[in-house]
């Protein structure tokens, strides 16, 4: 029997063109429900953001890309930025091209900052003085602040220059805000003395901008406030020449913006996590500088005996303080009194002129004996070297007038009238008078005829 075949199989389309006809009958049935849209009802693409007016002079390089190093005040290595107790954070709100100023058109610092030469407090406002210097070249008027008048060109506008500027806001331009800093500088000094503006600020002429990045770094005022003194001349580098004190001669170190401590850089000094166990190193190497900031007091709180030992010396001290006392007093009197507890102990052991001679044996004697430190001849040991070599350590136990009980004239004051000064030393005391006429005075009357030649 012949096997009979099955039908063909419908292709995919034909399987799937009832499915189709139902989607395009519901498609049909929606579109008839849904009003017709037209190409003019449809919604605008969005805007792209509008683009600033001006991109130049709203920050220090073009784009705000970062500044070279040495276009940076000098001891910007140190310290990158400027410290916010020294240096309150600011608001500038003005658009400025120095480059433009300075190299195109020629204009100099003193053109804009002509009041820095003047200016004998760090709290002068320096900035330029609109009517005389923006007026000159630009079409605009701020003869009368409260009502500035614009001209027709684009460099005379508000918003040309200053940020926030709108009409909406009824003319009113972003203000500026620049604390005074907290520290003493007479620009006029600097200027006076040659020191020119870029030794400061660094090379502003280079920037457009000119943000708070470019007030000066301490180390770089070390340049010149921290030489030797006979190279230091008129900047002595004095913690007080520059920083606020306190009334009791300290420091100031509270400040809105925060503690005033010192840099890493600076003696090693930074407060760092480390510093409980670096800060006796450091106050060994030199304790003055530490009370320029810490009373005696600041120490005591803490080696007290109870928090920390009160010995903060080797247990040989007594017998080798001498030798350093005599190396550098200083170290010294950051934490001690020179009259008060200097002298209460030596009086108590018997080292001192006035102590009470059954203390001890030879009690009463500090010095050598009298032939050594008070006769002829002048040797080592005689108290005049002494004197020269370090008058410090005299003054720790003596006041002028035991000098001027032997050296003072028979005529003043009941001296003896021994001279303390060295042979040829007439020909040379102009220089002395010049220099402080007052030590000549404690001896000598001011009519008297042998001052006619120093003075």
């Amino acid at each position: 029997m012949e096997r009979t075949r099955p039908p063909p199989r419908p292709s995919r389309a034909a399987r799937l063109a009832p499915f189709a006809l139902v989607a395009a009958i519901a498609a049909a049935a929606l579109a008839a429900l849904l009003p017709a849209v037209h190409a003019d009802d449809a919604p605008a693409p969005a805007a792209p953001p509008a683009a600033p007016a001006y991109t130049s002079g709203l920050s220090p390089m073009p784009g705000d890309a970062p500044v070279p190093l040495d276009l940076m005040p000098p001891g910007s290595k140190e310290s990158p930025v400027p410290s916010d107790e020294i240096f309150p954070p600011q608001s500038i709100t003005i658009r400025f091209n120095h480059k433009k100023h300075v190299k195109d058109l020629k204009m100099s610092c003193k053109t804009c900052h002509g009041a820095a030469y003047a200016s004998n407090q760090s709290s002068d406002t320096l900035l330029p003085d609109p009517t005389a210097t923006c007026d000159s070249c630009h079409d605009v008027s701020h003869a009368d602040r409260t009502n500035v008048i614009a001209g027709k060109e684009e460099n005379g506008q508000c918003s040309f220059c200053h940020l926030g500027a709108s009409k909406g806001a009824g003319g009113r331009v972003a203000p500026f805000v620049i604390p005074s800093p907290n520290l003493r500088f007479p620009h006029k000094k600097h200027l006076d003395r040659n020191i020119n503006c870029q030794q400061c600020h660094g090379r502003v002429e280079e920037l457009e901008l000119a943000t708070r990045d470019q007030l000066p770094r301490m180390a770089g005022c070390f340049t010149c406030h921290n030489m030797p003194k006979p190279a230091a001349g008129d900047a002595p580098s004095a913690c007080t020449t520059c920083h606020l004190t306190e009334p009791n001669g300290k420091l100031a170190l509270s400040f809105a913006t925060g503690e005033l401590l010192p840099p890493d850089w600076l003696h090693m000094a930074g407060h760092t996590p480390d510093w409980i166990e670096r800060h006796k190193t450091i106050a060994a190497n030199d304790s003055s500088f530490c009370a320029s900031c810490h009373t005696e007091g600041d120490c005591a709180d803490c080696h007290d005996g109870k928090v920390r030992d009160r010995n903060v010396h080797p247990n040989d001290w007594i017998s080798m303080h001498w030798s350093a006392a005599r190396l550098d007093n200083p170290r010294c009197t950051s934490c001690h009194q020179q009259t008060s507890f200097c002298g209460d102990c030596h009086r108590r052991v018997g080292v001192a002129r006035d102590s009470p001679v059954g203390n001890r044996i030879g009690a009463g004697r500090f010095h050598p004996d009298a032939a050594t430190w008070v006769y002829p001849p002048r040797s080592a040991g005689h108290h005049a070297w002494e004197a020269e070599r370090n008058l410090n350590t005299c003054v720790s136990c003596h006041a002028e007038r035991d000098c001027a009980t032997c050296h003072a004239s028979r005529g003043l004051a009941g001296g003896a009238g021994i001279s303390p000064h060295p042979t040829g030393f007439s020909s040379k005391c102009s220089t002395a008078w010049a220099k402080n006429p007052r030590p000549c005075l404690v001896c000598h009357a001011s009519s008297e005829a042998r001052l006619t030649g120093c003075q």
